[in-house]
C-alpha cells in the first residue's frame, strides 16, 4: 500500500496530470501520471533519482526556451 507524502493536480489543455510523492514499503519515488482522451500513462521515478529527473527536465526547457526566442 503506498502513502502519499504530497501531491498536486493540474490540467494543461486536455490533459490531466497527477504529480505525486510517495512511499510504500519498498522506498519514496515520484509518479506522474498524465491522462488524456481516456488514456493513462505513468511515469514513476525512485526517490534516488528525482534530483536528476528535475535537472534533465530544467535542462530540456531552458534549451528549448533559448531556441523559440
Amino acid at each position: 500500500m503506498d502513502n502519499i507524502i504530497e501531491a498536486r493536480e493540474l490540467q494543461i489543455e486536455r490533459k490531466h496530470f497527477h504529480v505525486e510523492f510517495r512511499e510504500n514499503d519498498r522506498g519514496k519515488f515520484l509518479r506522474i501520471i498524465e491522462e488524456a482522451h481516456g488514456r493513462r500513462n505513468t511515469i514513476i521515478v525512485p526517490s534516488t533519482g528525482v534530483a536528476g529527473f528535475c535537472a534533465a527536465i530544467d535542462q530540456v526547457v531552458e534549451s528549448a526556451a533559448r531556441i523559440l526566442s
